[in-house]
Formats: structure tokens, C-alpha cells, sequence
């Protein structure tokens, strides 16, 4: 059984999904690929299907109706892959903007020591490319204002490039986790360091997509925003065990 599983949240993902499935599957360690397909009506998971009988017993697809946010998809995959007992758990995007070959340096962290390794722009200065200043500048702040909120030392708090080790993702109550956007990364990386576990950051270069659709939006960004009070109000009367 392979040790490390990928998840891909897709909708509307057809300009790009075929060739990142081909692309996980050629690096140098087997890597088994989960995608979580949110009812995208341009036939996204009929691509991801017809690959299944190309990559038999490795890719597989989870199929829910509509959209339901990317917090829940990623909580529905973490529970897939626990009970398949994969030990590395990874997120990334289908989108290209995050590089397939940086799973490899995100698993070797949590092999090296780290109980989740974060794929980071900011931790080795500001790593974005064909991103406008204006989103720059919202996505590096955005960070810089979590850490002065929470207290956590952590550059890249929005990054949704993570490998888990299983243990995290069975010790953190995924239940309570209750945001759906770019939040969820926030509340995911909070909870992961208040139980105690180690979290590496990796430096990476994010390349904005060139096909698709972003996903980004004001309610989205608003849930970050205001949801890190929340958060940080919350686990004030919250008992965190040590991981």
C-alpha cells in the first residue's frame, strides 16, 4: 500500500485536471491521487473517470452534489484517506499554481521531523508569480494580520499546499473545524499548533493559474478576515490535548 495520498478539490477544473493527474502520477514515488468533485457541470469528474481506467487502484474520485466549499471537501478527503491508512495526506490545488513537484519536498519535511509541512510563498520572502500587486499585497497581509491575532509563527497561514502525517488529522476534532474558504488553511494550521504538533514551512513558488477560473472571492476573503477573531475568542475556552 502506498504511503501518500493526494487530495484536488475540482469544479470546473476540465482545462487543467487531466494533465495534473498525469503529472502526480509520473514523479519518482507513487503518489495515490484523490479528487473531490463538487458537482462541476463541464465534465471534470467525467475526465477524472475515464482516467480511472488508466490508473487503476490509484486515482479515485469522490462525487458530492454542488457546491460546498473547499473546508468540506478536504474534511471529507482527510476522512477518506484516515481509513485507508495512507501516512502522508497532502491538499493542493488542480490549477497548476501549485508545482506536482514540490510533493516531494513537503513529504521529505514530515519525514525529516514535522508533523505537517506547509508549501509556503512567504516563509523565504514573497514567491508569486502572474499574481496582480493589489492580490499580493491582500494574500501577504492577510498572514501578517493572523500571526499578530493568534500568535501562531506561521508566514503562509492562507497556503493551501499541506502534507499532514496521519496522526494530526486523527488527533484534530475535523468536526469542529467550521470554516469553508481560505479560513479553513487558517483554522486547520491554528489547531494543528495547538495541539502541539510541529509545522514546517517549505518555501515554494506559486505561479498563478493560466486556465480556469479562480475561485476567490469577497465572502470568502470576509470569512478570513473576521473568522480569525472568532477563532482566536473561541480557543480561549477550548481545551487543546498535546498532539
Amino acid at each position: 500500500m502506498p504511503d501518500s495520498i493526494v487530495i484536488i478539490p475540482t469544479y470546473n477544473e476540465k482545462e487543467n485536471i487531466e494533465r495534473m493527474i498525469r503529472k502526480v502520477f509520473s514523479l519518482p514515488h507513487d503518489f495515490h491521487l484523490l479528487i473531490i468533485d463538487d458537482g462541476s457541470p463541464d465534465g471534470t469528474n467525467i475526465i477524472v473517470k475515464n482516467l480511472m481506467n488508466v490508473y487503476p487502484e490509484r486515482l479515485f474520485i469522490e462525487e458530492r452534489a454542488g457546491k460546498q466549499g473547499l473546508g468540506t471537501a478536504y474534511i471529507h478527503g482527510f476522512k477518506w484517506s484516515i481509513a485507508r491508512q495512507y501516512d502522508y495526506i497532502f491538499e493542493m490545488d488542480a490549477d497548476f499554481s501549485h508545482n506536482p513537484d514540490d510533493l516531494l519536498k513537503l513529504r521529505q519535511a514530515c519525514i525529516d521531523g514535522a508533523d505537517a509541512a506547509i508549501g509556503s510563498r512567504y516563509s523565504n520572502g514573497v514567491n508569486v508569480v502572474n499574481w496582480p500587486m493589489s492580490r499580493v499585497l491582500m494574500s501577504y497581509f492577510a498572514s501578517v494580520y493572523v500571526r499578530f491575532i493568534t500568535g501562531i509563527d506561521v508566514h503562509d497561514s492562507t497556503a493551501g499546499f499541506m502534507c499532514y502525517k496521519r496522526k494530526v488529522l486523527e488527533t484534530v476534532r475535523l468536526d469542529k473545524i467550521k470554516f469553508v474558504g481560505y479560513a479553513f488553511q487558517i483554522e486547520m494550521k491554528y489547531t494543528t499548533i495547538k495541539h502541539g504538533f510541529k509545522l514546517v514551512e517549505v518555501p515554494i513558488i506559486f505561479t498563478d493559474r493560466t486556465a480556469g477560473t479562480s475561485k476567490m472571492s469577497t465572502g470568502i476573503f470576509k470569512e478570513a478576515f473576521f473568522g480569525v477573531i472568532q477563532m482566536k475568542i473561541n480557543s480561549i475556552f477550548r481545551k487543546y490535548p498535546e498532539g
